[in-house]
C-alpha cells in the first residue's frame, strides 16, 4: 500500500510533484523539458538520493497532497449545500426538533431499516441534550427496500397528520430491533395513536410521493448514497459519526459561522 501511495506521488510527473508540494518556488523555477538526458538523469539520482536520506518529505507530501484534496472536496460540499439551501433547511414537509432558533442546524437523512441509524439515534437525542443550541431537521430517506419506502411514505404523511405524534412514531420505528415491515410500521404508528386508514390513505397520495421524491433529488443533488447522512451547517457528513465527533462537527460549523 505504502509503495503504491510512493509511486502516485512520484510517477511519471515524479520530480513536479515532489518538488511542487514541498518547494513549490524550486518546482516553479526548474524547466524540465530544456534539460539534457544527462542533465535529468543526474537531477533524478540527486533527488532520489535526497528521499532516502530524507524519507519523511514523502509522508509530508503525501499528507499535503491529501490536505488539499480534503479541502477541495469540502470546498465542493460547501458548494453544493449552498445551491441547495432552501431544500435542505426550508422545504416545509421535514420535522423540525431540538432548539427552533438553534445558532446551528444538523440535518439528517435517515431510513428507518438502517442499522447504523438506529446506532445514531440515541447519540443524536444526547447531542441534543448536551447542546441545546441546535436545530434538527429530519429528512426521510428511505433507500432499503419496499419496507423501507412505506415506512418513510407513512412517516411524512403521519408528520402532516399530526406533528405532536410524530416523534414520538419516528422515535418507536428507529428503536424497533425486528423486521420492520410496512405491516408492523403500521402496528406502531397505531399504538402512537393514528388513525390508520386515514393514514394509510394520505401515505398513498401523490402528494406524499412528491414531498419522497424531493427528498430523494435532494440527496442525489447532494451526492449522498447511504444512510445516515448529515448536514451541519454547511458541511456534509455522508455516514455514521459518534457523538463527540458530531458535537465536534458543530462547534466547527459554530466557529466557521462566526467568521
Amino acid at each position: 500500500m505504502l509503495k503504491s501511495r510512493i509511486r502516485s506521488v512520484f510517477g511519471s510527473a515524479a520530480l513536479a510533484t515532489a518538488l511542487t508540494l514541498t518547494s513549490p518556488v524550486m518546482a516553479d523555477s526548474i524547466d524540465f523539458s530544456n534539460m539534457t538526458e544527462d542533465e535529468r538523469a543526474q537531477f533524478q539520482n540527486e533527488v532520489r538520493s535526497y528521499l532516502l536520506q530524507n524519507p519523511e518529505v514523502i509522508f509530508e507530501a503525501i499528507q499535503i497532497l491529501e490536505q488539499r484534496r480534503n479541502q477541495v472536496t469540502q470546498d465542493a460540499d460547501r458548494q453544493l449545500v449552498a445551491n441547495n439551501a432552501e431544500a435542505i433547511f426550508a422545504d416545509g414537509h421535514s420535522w423540525e426538533g431540538g432548539n427552533p432558533d438553534g445558532d446551528v442546524t444538523v440535518v439528517e437523512f435517515l431510513d428507518y431499516r438502517c442499522g447504523f441509524c438506529k446506532r445514531a439515534h440515541p447519540e443524536i437525542a444526547e447531542m441534543l441534550e448536551r447542546d441545546p443550541n441546535i436545530k434538527l431537521i429530519v429528512k426521510e430517506f428511505p433507500i432499503l427496500g419496499p419496507d423501507s419506502v412505506e415506512a418513510g411514505k407513512m412517516a411524512l404523511a403521519a408528520l402532516e397528520i399530526d406533528s405532536k405524534l410524530y416523534k414520538d412514531l419516528s422515535d418507536e420505528l428507529m428503536e424497533y430491533r425486528g423486521n420492520l415491515t410496512e405491516q408492523v410500521a403500521y402496528q406502531i404508528a397505531s399504538s402512537i395513536g393514528y388513525d390508520i386508514p386515514e393514514l394509510k390513505e394520505l401515505a398513498g397520495s401523490s402528494a406524499i410521493e412528491d414531498q419522497l421524491n424531493e427528498n430523494y433529488q435532494l440527496a442525489q443533488a447532494l451526492g449522498l448514497q447511504g444512510t445516515p447522512a448529515f448536514i451541519v451547517g454547511n458541511e456534509i457528513i455522508r455516514g455514521y459519526l459518534p457523538v463527540d465527533d458530531m458535537l465536534s462537527a458543530v462547534n466547527d460549523a459554530r466557529l466557521t459561522a462566526g467568521n
